[in-house]
Formats: C-alpha cells, structure tokens, sequence
C-alpha cells in the first residue's frame, strides 16, 4: 500500500550515506503529483534492489520535480556530517525547478538556510511519500556513486558494503590505505593516516 500524499507543494528531503567512511553524503528534494501518484512507496531500507530501482523510474518519471544534493569528503571533514548533511538538504531544495510551500525532512532537525517553512519528521521515510521517494532517489543515486567507485578501487568492496565501516572496508583501508574520496575526520579512516 502506497503512503499518503501531502495536498499542496510539498517537498520531502531525505538523506543517504551520513554512516559511511567514503564518498559524499547524497540528498534528495521530491515534490510528488498528486494527479499521477507512484504506487508502491515506500522507506527505502524496506525496499529490494528490484523494486528501489523500479520506483526510481517511477519517481523521476513522475514527480512535479526532483533534485538532487551532495556535500563532499572535504566537506565533511571541514563542517562535521552533521552540517555538511544539512548543507546537501539546502543544496537539493534550492535545486527545485518548483518553489515548495513547505519542507518534511526525514530526521529531527531542519536546515536553517532553506527559506521556506519546514518540519522535522522522525521516521519520515516511513510515514510520508514525498520523503520516502527522496530517500529512493538519494539511495539509488549514492549506490551507483559507490559501483563506480568500486571500478576504479575493486580492493575496498565499495559495491558491496557501500562504504559503510564493515570488517572488509576497515580491512582493506589497513591492507591499502586511505583513498582521496575517504572522510579523513571518521575514526577509522583516521587511525588509517
């Protein structure tokens, strides 16, 4: 059963890849149609690999409009995942083509520099379907950052565990070092330098 859309223009943000030690955190902005819903919606966690990247299409083919968001290693090292999430949020909102009247961001916090009303939703991904494509987008979107990252350092196993601090990921940073796309300030990676 599909979640409930919001009436108006709503834009759900979600994020993917705060946990990781590599590669950028990815955002999503979605602002879903009301007259051409997508069926199926849902927290992207709950979803298989089949079904994240049939309601991708879906969404993209569907949605009023979608952007996308990112904050960089760098980034994240010089702001800490905390600002450098919030700072990919505000990126993917202000990259609508459709201005929202209102904000839901999955999490407890809000981006302060948005400049239109929003609404911390805890579980959001769950509960609202503007947040749950964002967090489909997002993951998809940051899956396949991690594939092709994963062709150019086969060693680390990015396809596998998507840069999450497996045993194989803290392994192979031991085993082969740390890569430019590491975040640098996450323990792990650190012990590493």
């Amino acid at each position: 059963m599909s979640l409930a859309y919001e009436i108006g223009l709503v834009a759900g943000v979600d994020e993917v890849g705060r946990g990781p030690l590599v590669g950028n955190v990815v955002t999503a902005a979605v602002i879903l149609n009301i007259n051409n819903p997508v069926e199926g919606l849902k927290d992207s966690k709950k979803c298989t690999e089949k079904q994240l990247y049939a309601l991708n299409e879906d969404i993209q083919a569907k949605a009023l409009c979608f952007a996308f968001g990112q904050a960089t290693p760098a980034e994240i090292d010089e702001l800490n995942i905390l600002h450098a999430t919030m700072l990919a949020m505000t990126r993917a909102v202000n990259g609508l083509s459709i201005t929202p009247e209102h904000v839901l961001v999955d999490g407890n916090r809000v981006p302060r520099q948005l400049g239109v009303p929003a609404t911390p939703c805890i579980k959001g991904d769950g509960t609202y379907a503007c947040i749950a494509a964002a967090s489909i987008l997002a993951k998809v979107a940051r899956d396949a950052q991690m594939v092709d990252l994963d062709r150019r350092h086969p060693e680390y196993g990015f396809a596998r565990h998507k840069g999450y601090p497996t045993l194989e990921h803290r392994q192979a940073l031991i085993d082969h070092g740390v890569l430019i796309e590491h975040r640098k300030s996450f323990g792990p990676v650190q012990r590493c330098l």
